[in-house]
This record gives C-alpha cells, sequence and structure tokens, in this order.
C-alpha cells in the first residue's frame, strides 16, 4: 500500500518522552538527516511500515540535525540508525538503509 502523504511520526525533544518512552505499542524510530542519502533511500521504507504496523506500533523519524540532545542520548554515531523500543527500552537496532523485510520481521516480533 502506498500514500500520498507520509504515515509516519515526527519524534523531537519535546514529544519523544510521551510518544516513544510512554507508549503502550512497541516503537521504530528512525534516526536520520535530509542531507543523508541512505536515509533519504529508507524513507519509502519507514513510510511502508508506518502504514503496515498502524494499530500494532508506532513508526517515526527523528532528524538529528533539529533534535542534537536525542541522538546523543542513544549514541547515534552513522545515521540512519533505526532504533526498536519496547516498554520505553531499546530492545534492537540497525544501522544502515537495511532491507523493509529485516525491519518488518524485527518490528513483527515485538507486536
Amino acid at each position: 500500500m502506498t500514500t500520498e502523504n507520509a504515515s509516519y511520526a515526527t519524534f523531537s525533544e519535546a514529544n519523544f518522552p510521551r510518544d516513544v518512552l510512554n507508549s503502550s505499542q512497541p516503537v521504530l524510530v528512525d534516526f536520520w538527516a535530509p542531507w543523508c542519502g541512505p536515509c533519504r533511500v529508507l524513507t519509502p521504507t519507514i513510510d511502508e511500515l508506518a502504514v503496515e504496523f498502524d494499530g500494532q506500533a508506532t513508526v517515526g523519524k527523528v532528524n538529528v540535525d533539529d533534535n542534537p540532545h536525542l541522538a546523543a542520548q542513544y549514541g547515534i554515531r552513522s545515521i540512519p540508525t533505526v532504533l526498536l523500543f519496547k516498554e520505553g527500552q531499546v530492545v534492537d537496532q540497525t544501522v544502515g538503509a537495511v532491507p523493509k523485510q529485516v525491519l518488518a520481521a524485527k518490528l513483527r516480533a515485538l507486536v
């Protein structure tokens, strides 16, 4: 299923505690930046996962340029880095532009 508009959430330092750490659902967070080529490659995958897991998990992105404290807090050294949260804790991560099926399998294991 494809959509015209992005389906994923946008996380920031302001909403991260509420929308990620206190979420009742698993949360996939893509740490990215607009200038990052592999990040742009991963964006359609993130959008598809948001649609596919709607109602089961939250899928979103953090712009590391706009939210440097979040990136530092989670030790993000290269982007894209995808962190998977469950009950406020990081339970898995991937670095780089990985295939959709890899991220979908990781998310499916948490729902």
